[in-house]
């Protein structure tokens, strides 16, 4: 299949234009937010707290922040990308536009991808000045955050086109999202709680993606990273069968 690649820069760069509409919200927002939990956590409360996995804890925490807000702002940024089309009536343009399915699909999940991956970045130089944090896998890193992260915006793009009004398009990322990843040890390893816990937060798909990326920067994790590896590629491959069919069938593409 020929990319159509004028339509899909275009739709792209929209995209992308969106998010510098609302710098604020969409850049400086999320930035402010995770340099606060470093402080508190990793130089307040972090000082009061040995090393885990031989690790300092004020660099034991990055890669969880990092992770943390590379989900959210994937996520919200691709479902809100999808949804306000649906919302103001001008999904049919699109669809009717010269773009395919897949190119509505990418230019929406690579836009949301490097808005995302923008801020993660910002976060970790942040990091790299407050603490020296240095990465010892980097080529493992930049991979697994980019999948990961283009994971959750097509997730996002599931959760825009499932969404009906705005409270069920805020309920995922409010209420399932963030608990999970508060409690997938973005802050502690999974060794240190009980072993009821430790199965419990196996279960957890977001302490894989984190245990991960904690993998990628200092060489030590909980569980395998090919086993985080595994889930977020299964993830992927999953959300890329629901979109299919989703836009075959057309399902809720209209409000």
């Amino acid at each position: 299949m020929n990319l159509n690649l004028i339509a899909f820069k275009t739709l792209f760069m929209k995209e992308v234009g969106r998010s510098k509409d609302v710098l604020i919200q969409a850049f400086l927002s999320p930035v402010i937010t995770t340099f606060l939990y470093f402080l508190v956590f990793g130089s307040a409360v972090g000082g009061n707290i040995p090393p885990i996995q031989g690790v300092p804890y004020s660099q034991f925490i990055v890669p969880g922040l990092i992770m943390m807000a590379l989900l959210m702002n994937s996520l919200m940024a691709s479902s809100s990308g999808i949804y306000f089309p649906r919302f103001i009536g001008t999904m049919s343009d699109l669809l009717t536009s010269p773009l395919s399915y897949l190119e509505i699909v990418m230019g929406f999940a690579l836009s949301a991808t490097a808005r995302a991956l923008a801020i993660g970045t910002t976060i970790f130089v942040i990091a790299w000045l407050l603490t020296g944090i240095t990465i010892l896998h980097i080529f493992f890193v930049i991979v697994f955050s980019l999948i990961t992260t283009l994971t959750f915006s097509l997730l996002g793009l599931i959760l825009g086109i499932w969404a009906k009004d705005f409270e069920q398009l805020s309920v995922v990322p409010t209420l399932v999202l963030t608990p999970l990843t508060f409690l997938g040890g973005v802050f502690y390893s999974v060794e240190m709680l009980p072993p009821a816990w430790q199965k419990v937060t196996l279960i957890n798909p977001i302490f894989y993606m984190i245990d991960g990326l904690r993998w990628g920067f200092f060489g030590t994790s909980d569980v395998s990273p090919w086993t985080s590896v595994a889930i977020i590629g299964a993830l992927l491959i999953a959300s890329i069968a629901i979109l299919r069919h989703m836009f075959k069938t057309g399902y809720q593409l209209k409000i």
